[in-house]
């Protein structure tokens, strides 16, 4: 595995630190008046969750791991366990619930997500990055309402609620940014 400098941490790097593996969330590169300059570092734990604060200088050497990106088709949920199918080998792996977090409704039958394998072991998943969803509930359209930066809530098919604009209407499909957890366009 290569090593790199401390100073080279970038956000999303994954690092082998004390024995576990760490996704670097946040660096902030600190150059103090007296001494040398170091990179503050905030970790997750990509097996429990934990965090943690680190610093790093220009002079420290980090194992930088990488991750392999497979592409999973989601099957279905049993007690709190996703099953996903690998589309190349058809061999099926379970990953916990709470390893997408508040993404976890915007996942949906037959979808391809991307799972990052360490060796044999999946640690991380992701949705993709826009999901088409359908209105349930809104308010009904106003007509004259151009005010520029007006939005109104809504409830999606999956029960999550987003800031739509006002000429968006009920029972209509419309395209969520999974990120920000907000509407990005019509579907």
């Amino acid at each position: 595995m290569p090593k790199i400098n401390g100073n080279e941490i970038r956000p999303g790097n994954v690092l082998e630190h004390n024995g576990g593996l760490w996704a670097a969330v946040k660096v902030d590169h600190v150059k103090p008046g007296k001494g040398g300059a170091f990179a503050q570092v905030e970790m997750r734990n990509l097996r429990n969750g934990s965090k943690l604060n680190e610093r790093f200088r220009s002079a420290d050497k980090v194992e930088r791991v990488r991750l392999e990106q497979k592409d999973q088709q989601f099957l279905y949920e049993s007690d709190g366990m996703l099953v996903f199918m690998d589309s190349e080998t058809y061999e099926q792996i379970e990953l916990p619930a709470d390893l997408l977090g508040d993404r976890r409704p915007f996942l949906q039958d037959g979808m391809t997500i991307v799972v990052e394998f360490y060796e044999s072991e999946a640690l991380n998943a992701t949705v993709p990055q826009k999901v088409t969803c359908k209105i349930v509930e809104t308010e009904p359209v106003v007509k004259g309402q151009t005010a520029a930066n007006s939005f109104k809530p809504a409830i999606l098919d999956n029960g999550v609620k987003v800031m739509v604009p006002p000429f968006v209407g009920q029972d209509e499909m419309i395209v969520v940014n999974t990120e920000t957890m907000e509407y990005s366009e019509r579907a």
